[in-house]
């Protein structure tokens, strides 16, 4: 019952989504990307128990490439984010994750499965099969019932954004990780603001990943403490790598 009730919210969100999005020619995309073919998905195994909760709003969490390819250039797991061989990639969407109030939804089964056309589609957004295949199995099973609905709702907020120049950010003196999410919500209007911009730094202060906070109706809202991550005054690196 509770997930037929989660699905059910979606599906009003979503068509309130619809209504109030309108694609620009200046939103989140690859620097340049030429999709593979792929002939077959990956097979994803849980790695936890499933988790059936109450979904109260979600986070769109996108991938700083450069540094996630820093050291991946020669990875085969990574060919197609990382050789160059497919383009080259700034943000990438690591996945659009359901949030519960004090936990998350996972791994909630699904019989509906992805095909190889459907993560092709989606390579220029999220460049590897097994990410996709990872997605869908660990959270959008929790969301909806069929893949190409939660893949649909992913492009729909990733194509909705507008993307700052974080390459001519990373060459600012004092740079920090609240400059990093207030430029994010300074380029995405009125409805963004810097509290809804969670920033992902390693240990040693290089951007990972912004992690995008939605209530569950979509809208941009405040990130709790485990997605805002880290906080403003602490001191941050990008790397360019291009």
């Amino acid at each position: 019952m509770q997930q037929s009730s989660n699905k059910a919210l979606l599906k009003a969100a979503l068509l309130a989504l619809l209504a109030l999005i309108v694609p620009t020619t200046a939103s989140a995309q690859s620097y340049q990307c030429r999709a593979p073919q792929v002939s077959s998905v990956p097979q994803i195994s849980p790695d936890q128990r499933p988790r059936v909760v109450p979904i109260t709003g979600y986070t769109l969490a996108l991938s700083w490439s450069p540094a996630f390819c820093r050291t991946r250039q020669d990875s085969r797991s990574h060919r197609v984010q990382c050789s160059g061989d497919n383009g080259r990639f700034g943000f990438v969407v690591h996945g659009l994750w359901p949030q519960g109030s004090r936990t998350w939804p996972q791994w909630c089964g699904s019989a509906n499965r992805l095909t190889p056309r459907q993560v092709r589609e989606n390579m220029c957004m999220m460049p590897s099969a097994r990410l996709i295949a990872r997605q869908w199995a660990k959270h959008g099973s929790c969301m909806v019932r069929k893949p190409e609905t939660y893949l649909g709702v992913t492009k729909i907020l990733w194509e909705s954004l507008r993307i700052p120049d974080y390459d001519r950010i990373s060459r600012e003196d004092g740079l920090t990780a609240g400059r990093i999410r207030q430029a994010f919500a300074d380029a995405n209007g009125k409805s963004w603001q810097a509290s809804h911009v969670g920033v992902k730094l390693n240990r040693d202060g290089w951007l990972e990943e912004l992690r995008l906070c939605y209530n569950n109706r979509f809208r941009p809202t405040r990130c709790d403490d485990r997605r805002y991550g880290a906080r403003d005054e602490r001191a941050a690196k990008i790397w360019r790598g291009l």
